[in-house]
């Protein structure tokens, strides 16, 4: 009997062999529709980027250039008069004035004050919050994130009736009888020259202290969160170890939890000065009208009644460089602070 060869296992190969083939055709297909959607998903981020950001920015840039021709709106140009303007006056250079370079001044000035205001009284109470239980760290948490769908408008509203002379703090302190007890100790005398008191009594509008203290107040709930990873990542041992060899208190938040948290504290308050930089309701409400901002003048020249579209994107391209220039500087300490670390 002649010996037949075994076609058995080839023809088992070759349907394994298809279906490999399939399979890999699948994944193949498979891999390259995922590498579309992702190049179409990317492409859609970055026109979407384009049309919000830099869109908007690059149209507020070429105004800023424009000219303003009396009493006929604007038009398109290309002149660095607004800029001069904010810098030497309108004038220059028969005259020389800095009344928008005081405006910026202003500007920086509150955001300064209110951010690091801010920071300083987030630090301690974050870090009591942080030794707290899970619950009662997540009920803060939520109390706090749910102060953030509060308006500026309606924050700023509460405080204009808190500091209010005829309903707020100093009807409060003159039916006390604590306006007095200041006009006989000599501190009425001293909040007169903090400009905080009339002849008759005590007065917060319009002030440079209810400016800054609405300001950090809008921005506090901010610090807190923006706080709060960092510290409840500090190792408690180590506060415990400095009170056992007996630190002070203030000793041990000088020496242990400040530097291990300076990065974070840093980050936060020029995040919050970059947001007040541009804050404009509080400052219509409470600074005085010699100590008003940029931000306030940006909206006069654009909706209020000097129309001066030009000259107001001017003023919002230089508020946008500084708050760059800071951000720079901010980067470039944190950088030095860690390299010396």
């Amino acid at each position: 009997m002649s010996v037949v060869g075994h076609p058995e296992p080839a023809m088992a190969e070759s349907p394994r062999k298809a279906r490999a083939d399939a399979v890999q055709a699948a994944d193949d297909r498979g891999a390259l529709g995922h590498r579309f959607l992702r190049a179409g998903v990317t492409t859609l981020i970055w026109c979407v980027v384009l049309f919000l950001c830099v869109v908007p920015l690059g149209l507020v840039v070429a105004i800023s250039f424009g000219h303003k021709v009396e009493g006929a709106g604007w038009e398109w140009a290309f002149t660095f008069e607004n800029y001069y303007r904010f810098l030497v006056g309108a004038n220059w250079p028969a005259e020389t004035t800095f009344l928008y370079l005081t405006q910026l001044y202003w500007s920086m000035r509150y955001a300064v004050v209110a951010s690091v205001l801010a920071v300083a009284t987030a630090l301690p109470f974050t870090y009591l919050l942080t030794r707290q239980s899970r619950r009662a760290q997540a009920r803060w948490l939520v109390f706090l994130l749910t102060s953030l769908s509060l308006s500026e408008v309606f924050i700023v509203m509460g405080w204009d009736i808190i500091l209010s002379n005829n309903s707020g703090l100093p009807v409060l302190f003159s039916a006390s009888g604590l306006t007095d007890w200041m006009k006989a100790t000599g501190w009425f005398d001293v909040l007169r020259d903090w400009g905080l008191a009339s002849p008759r009594n005590v007065k917060f509008k319009t002030s440079e202290f209810a400016t800054v203290l609405t300001m950090s107040y809008l921005v506090w709930p901010y610090a807190v969160i923006l706080l709060y990873p960092a510290l409840s990542r500090l190792d408690p041992s180590m506060a415990e170890a400095a009170r056992t060899m007996g630190a002070r208190p203030w000793t041990v938040a000088r020496t242990v939890i400040l530097p291990a948290v300076r990065l974070p504290l840093m980050g936060t308050a020029l995040l919050l000065f970059v947001f007040l930089l541009g804050g404009y309701v509080a400052v219509t409400v409470f600074a005085d009208p010699a100590k008003q901002t940029t931000a306030v003048s940006v909206f006069e020249h654009v909706r209020g009644s000097t129309l001066n579209a030009p000259f107001g994107a001017a003023q919002s391209v230089i508020l946008l460089v500084t708050a760059a220039a800071f951000l720079v500087l901010g980067q470039r300490l944190s950088r030095r602070s860690e390299g010396a670390s």
